[in-house]
């Protein structure tokens, strides 16, 4: 599809089913403004809460967050993802995240704490088995969130040589090793006891990675080594500019493509938060409303910063300053039980 001779921007929108969402939601963006305008719903995979784009933009893949656990690909051609093949177990249950690498898709699985690899066949469809399941190991203080291993992200690093993930029952980061579809254990780094690190976002030049915390509302800052496979964390920082009110639980995390800011999404302070990156580290800004409640997701996308906002069943955009990084409110469309954004 082309708009003004342009291929159409859109977005991918991810949900609960089982608290009312719609399942994927299509949108069209507008490339000056950055609204949202939903193009169509597809229901069908049970809870598809985390989405991500083949690099062509061709193929979309999700999650399906339940027990059974289950990853699926639809073609995106059109304004409606069309199925491209049955749903393929993961081998654990509660995946939470989606991310392709090196020919393979990758969940992290919540309930299992597990990463799983599924191989992708030429055409971007996925091969009807897993080809490798790793089961994390581990347990932290904090009860019960923390009683065993809870993966919940799983990306390549930016040299394309590592799968890194992020476990919040073991307060901890592996990198690993894929192999003829499998996954191998390379190296794990404990980070501070009962942190719960969620979620990961790289620096765009690969020197750093920065882990968003989800029992201590945190962002610890850690040296990347990809000549090594290691992560080294230097400094834990707030995401916050004061004492929370009340709950405080970081969800989602994201780098700006030039390096220059992170920002954080809290919810209970349902809170966006803004950091200037600078040599030793990282520095807080300031913090905004993210225009809804529960903000279960980010995503930064030419300028604009999405917010996934899963109890008020919202998606808000925000502009970002350029020079202060700091976001403005600009709109929001309603999507019931939102979880995730995705661009294409």
């Amino acid at each position: 599809m082309t708009d003004g001779g342009r291929r159409r921007r859109r977005a991918f929108i991810g949900s609960f089913t089982a608290a009312g969402g719609p399942g994927i939601v299509t949108a069209a963006v507008a490339h000056d403004t950055g609204r949202l305008t939903l193009l169509s719903s597809m229901k069908g995979l049970p809870d598809p809460s985390y989405l991500a784009l083949s690099a062509d933009g061709d193929t979309l893949y999700a999650v399906s967050e339940t027990d059974e656990g289950a990853v699926a690909a639809y073609h995106v051609g059109g304004d409606t993802p069309e199925p491209a093949g049955p749903p393929v177990p993961v081998g654990g249950n509660g995946p939470t995240h989606v991310s392709l690498f090196a020919g393979h898709v990758l969940t992290a699985n919540y309930g299992s704490g597990s990463v799983t690899a599924v191989p992708l066949r030429p055409d971007g469809t996925l091969a009807a088995t897993a080809s490798g399941v790793l089961t994390h190991t581990g347990s932290g203080p904090h009860t019960p969130r923390q009683q065993g291993p809870h993966a919940h992200h799983v990306q390549p690093d930016p040299s394309g040589r590592w799968v890194v993930s992020v476990d919040l029952g073991t307060d901890s980061v592996r990198a690993c090793a894929l192999t003829d579809g499998r996954l191998e254990l390379h190296h794990e780094t404990a980070l501070r006891p009962a942190s719960g690190p969620r979620h990961l976002a790289f620096h765009p030049d690969g020197s750093y990675a920065y882990v968003l915390n989800e029992l201590a509302p945190t962002v610890t800052v850690c040296r990347w080594d990809a000549s090594q496979g290691v992560v080294k964390p230097l400094a834990e920082l707030s995401v916050l500019s004061g004492a929370p009110a009340g709950d405080a639980y970081p969800s989602g995390i994201v780098a700006s493509a030039d390096g220059r800011f992170v920002w954080t999404a809290t919810r209970g302070e349902d809170v966006l938060s803004t950091f200037a990156v600078e040599e030793d580290g990282l520095r807080l800004v300031a913090t905004v409303p993210c225009g809804g409640t529960w903000p279960r997701a980010i995503a930064e996308s030419d300028g604009f910063l999405y917010v996934a906002n899963e109890r008020s069943g919202n998606v808000t955009w925000f502009a970002v300053d350029r020079d202060t990084g700091l976001p403005r409110y600009e709109g929001s469309v309603d999507v019931p039980a939102a979880s995730c954004v995705v661009f294409g």
